[in-house]
């Protein structure tokens, strides 16, 4: 059997104050939670401290492997990469502050030559490695700029940066068009962590958006052959629960977080 731990993404249950996010998140089973670098800001800016946060993670025992997210350096340049850069370095510092060790790098919304994705890349590496935590590129499939995990991949090759790694996740799989196949171009090592979640019939992917995203199991995704794909790659780690479905977010958090847990298990050999 893999070594797979479930996490909850705190957007999930997105409603929900931050500490109490952390505190669903443990009652609920999992073994860690994604924190936005939104709701840390938010925390501070109300005069809370990470230190905070950090402790209540220690006290319920769960982890916090990613932040999401650094915007803004893809493609970027003159000032407006400097302000992005210089922004993505406050991000990653809360990140180490409340122990992660990733930073998830998110695509720009418009197209970009990806060629120069590389050296950009490259660039927010270093910036995390003097910081302490590691970029994860992310792509996702209603961009017009990242969409597809060969688009990613490409960018972590060129970036040829022992940090390297990528983020895996099913609807944005779906969404982005991309062969579900290019799974099996990534080593499991190189997964920062697998997103989890569910693509709903009904209308095509292509047209489907953030809030459309179901339950693992809900919907009409191929998730046992994506389930397949990531273990026959050797992926070890965290599989991380993230919606963002308005639905869910009227609904009571901690239910939600105990029917999401049952619907993880369905996967990964629980």
């Amino acid at each position: 059997m893999a070594n797979i731990a479930y996490c909850l993404n705190s957007s999930t249950i997105r409603p929900a104050p931050l500490m109490e996010k952390i505190q669903i998140a443990a009652e609920a089973g999992y073994e860690a939670i994604e924190l936005w670098n939104d709701d840390l800001t938010t925390h501070q800016e109300a005069g809370g401290s990470l230190r905070d946060v950090a402790q209540a993670l220690s006290d319920r025992g769960i982890a916090a492997p990613t932040c999401i997210a650094v915007h803004g350096w893809l493609g970027s340049t003159g000032t407006a990469h400097e302000q992005a850069i210089e922004e993505a370095k406050r991000r990653m510092q809360q990140a180490v502050e409340v122990g992660a060790q990733y930073v998830i790098a998110s695509p720009p919304m418009d197209p970009f030559d990806l060629s120069r994705g590389g050296a950009d890349y490259r660039e927010l590496l270093e910036v995390g490695a003097e910081i302490g935590v590691r970029p994860a590129m992310e792509y996702l499939g209603f961009m017009k700029s990242i969409y597809t995990i060969d688009q990613a991949w490409q960018i972590v090759g060129d970036a040829d940066h022992p940090d390297a790694s990528i983020i895996m996740d099913p609807f944005h799989i779906l969404r982005g068009g991309g062969p579900i196949e290019s799974i099996a171009k990534v080593p499991g090592e190189k997964v920062a962590i697998w997103h989890w979640n569910d693509a709903p019939g009904g209308k095509p992917f292509s047209e489907q958006s953030d809030a459309d995203r179901v339950l693992p199991g809900d919907g009409v995704g191929p998730l046992r052959e994506i389930e397949q794909l990531a273990l026959a790659q050797g992926y070890e780690g965290y599989v991380s629960l993230e919606l963002f479905n308005p639905d869910l977010w009227d609904q009571d958090p901690i239910e939600v977080a105990n029917i999401g847990m049952e619907k993880m298990q369905a996967y990964f050999g629980d």
